[in-house]
């Protein structure tokens, strides 16, 4: 009775994701076959991501660079629409039930980025010389809905600049 249970629940998993994979694709206006495939080269790399480049030689991104620069140049995304999909999904719950959502505020740092519009010092540690408190860069909140248990899983709910 318990793998058939399970089956069950993989297959419900299998379900929401390939249904999330199509909303997510949908939220994409221009060249969304080769954003798509970029958003799974980004997920699939094993390792840090170093270029633009080594993406595009993924297994799952089937097009070449020059789609894929195409791509970051010419495609958008519909963030209303994306946010809507995000809200859709099913929130990680602790164990009685609840909601424990977490904030926090993470700095993009762009120290050598000086025509960049919009940037503000963030607080961070400087790896400089140590003297400096802020680096110049972009600061982003984020917000989380947080598993319960010793799981580190989280589901997402929100990311805006400041």
């Amino acid at each position: 009775m318990d793998s058939l249970q399970d089956g069950a629940v993989r297959v419900e998993a299998l379900a929401g994701l390939s249904r999330f994979r199509r909303e997510l694709y949908e939220c994409l206006t221009l060249r969304a076959d080769a954003l798509f495939e970029l958003m799974d080269a980004v997920l699939c790399t094993d390792g840090p991501v170093t270029s633009l480049p080594e993406l595009s030689l993924s297994g799952v991104h089937r097009r070449g660079h020059g789609a894929m620069y195409d791509a970051l140049a010419q495609g958008h995304i519909n963030v209303s629409r994306l946010r809507m999909a995000l809200a859709g999904l099913r929130l990680p719950r602790g164990t009685d039930g609840q909601l424990s959502i977490a904030l926090d505020v993470t700095p993009w740092p762009r120290p050598d980025a000086e025509c960049s519009p919009e940037r503000l010092h963030c607080h961070r540690p400087c790896r400089c010389d140590g003297m400096r408190q802020t680096i110049p860069g972009w600061p982003y909140q984020v917000a989380a809905a947080l598993g319960g248990g010793r799981s580190s899983w989280t589901g997402p709910l929100d990311a805006v600049r400041l």
